[in-house]
């Protein structure tokens, strides 16, 4: 199950308490839990094995039997010790700390005892991360809207300038005043410089309104590596609607990927990604990015770079199970769902047993203030929808309007310097 599958694995050591001796083997950080498996130990067999929810504490410690261990204080005051982890201890600290304090798993609280309500709130919980991208998604389609009616603005500043270059070229092919074919030397050096200014002016009207709005969509923590360095650090990745940027922990700016630099994006698992800017002629810049609320990230990521967007083998064992994100926010919604109707699908049972059946049916799998929340929430996502597609739908029209507004002025263009040659 997707539970066990591990999101990252560290060759080290283990201290059994009861045998006061080390094992080697291997430490394991999945969604849900930590546990260390014995090199020689059986098929499946751990020596140790625990919930993140249990940790009450990470550190890093000294003791007399090694130079340095990492150690983790469960719940009941069970400590457990590691040592020479690879690549380091701090690397390792690193990630399961983040992972412990983004709360990957769901709260120790959210197992309620009423099985029924809590599938109620898991379910609004995914309806919640569903209207979440959405709102992201929403952000995303304004600017490229805004973008588009600069470009259609500017567009419209080309022609009219085209057009004024139009009725200057006509007077200077055959000006009434001058009753000779050829132009004096004098009226040709004016209409040059009448030209480069009014061809400097689209340029200088496009700087004025500069590249356009660097709108954030969203910001999460990160342990993130440049390249091939094990040596990995905390920070955050901050998307934009125009770039990426990779900064650390005390909000120093690391890097910053132009959306038009990013050449690829691999995505490992759904909480480790890579993107990669290629160079000709020196090395390329990568960063390797890892992140506990890294699928609210990836679904905008999914959007802007669709072609980039690269996901790896490692991947398809999380994509193949149901329980990819222990809270639940990666799940589908219909797969829940079909769960609760599953559950009340009718079976061959025994004659005296169908009422027992029936009264477990009738049971709602949701209450009815969930069941009305639910509905309130779906009809904001319906809402959302109807006007992402509206907005889809202008946009389309407006790259109709810029693709044909666009060959008219290359025409155009073409046609001027074919006069301006003549002239020259």
């Amino acid at each position: 199950m997707s539970r066990n599958v591990p999101i990252h694995s560290w060759p080290g050591s283990y201290y059994i308490n009861s045998e006061k001796r080390w094992v080697s083997g291997t430490l394991s950080l999945t969604s849900s839990s930590v546990r260390f498996t014995a090199a020689k130990a059986e098929e499946g067999e751990s020596l140790a094995s625990f919930k993140l929810s249990r940790i009450m504490e990470i550190k890093k410690e000294s003791s007399s039997f090694i130079f340095s261990a990492l150690t983790i204080l469960e719940e009941g005051n069970v400590k457990h010790w590691f040592s020479s982890l690879h690549p380091s201890r701090a690397a390792v600290f690193n990630v399961l700390e983040h992972f412990w304090r983004e709360q990957l798993l769901s709260p120790p609280g959210a197992t309620a005892v009423d099985p029924e309500v809590s599938k109620g709130k898991e379910l609004i919980g995914l309806v919640s991360g569903a209207q979440r991208r959405l709102e992201d998604t929403g952000k995303v389609l304004q600017h490229q809207g805004e973008q588009f009616d600069n470009i259609i603005s500017g567009l419209d500043k080309i022609e009219s300038d085209l057009d004024v270059a139009d009725k200057l070229l006509s007077e200077l092919e055959s000006p009434p005043w001058w009753p000779f074919a050829k132009l004096p030397w004098r009226s040709q050096q004016e209409a040059k410089s009448q030209q480069a200014a009014k061809t400097q002016s689209p340029a200088s009207g496009a700087a004025a309104r500069g590249p356009g709005k660097q709108g954030v969509i969203t910001t999460i923590p990160v342990i993130f590596s440049k390249g091939g360095d094990s040596n990995v650090k905390p920070g955050r990745l901050t998307v934009q609607v125009s770039a990426l940027e990779v900064s650390d922990s005390s909000s120093q700016l690391m890097h910053r990927f132009e959306r038009t630099e990013v050449d690829d994006i691999r995505v490992h698992s759904p909480y480790e990604l890579s993107v990669r800017q290629r160079f000709i002629g020196k090395p390329d810049i990568s960063y390797r990015l890892l992140s506990a609320k890294m699928p609210e990230a990836l679904s905008v990521l999914e959007m802007q770079y669709k072609k980039k967007v690269e996901f790896m083998p490692d991947y398809a064992a999380f994509k193949s199970t149901p329980d990819t994100s222990p809270s639940g926010s990666e799940g589908s919604i219909w797969n829940t769902a079909t769960g609760f109707i599953d559950r009340v699908c009718l079976k061959e049972l025994p004659p005296g047993e169908l009422v027992q059946l029936q009264v477990q049916v009738q049971q709602p799998p949701v209450s009815e203030s969930e069941a009305q929340e639910l509905k309130q929430m779906l009809m904001k996502l319906k809402n959302l929808a109807l006007e992402a597609e509206t907005e889809l739908e202008r946009q389309d029209e407006a790259l109709d309007i810029i693709t044909s507004s666009t060959d008219q002025a290359t025409t155009h263009i073409d046609k001027h310097t074919r006069r301006m040659r003549k002239l020259l």
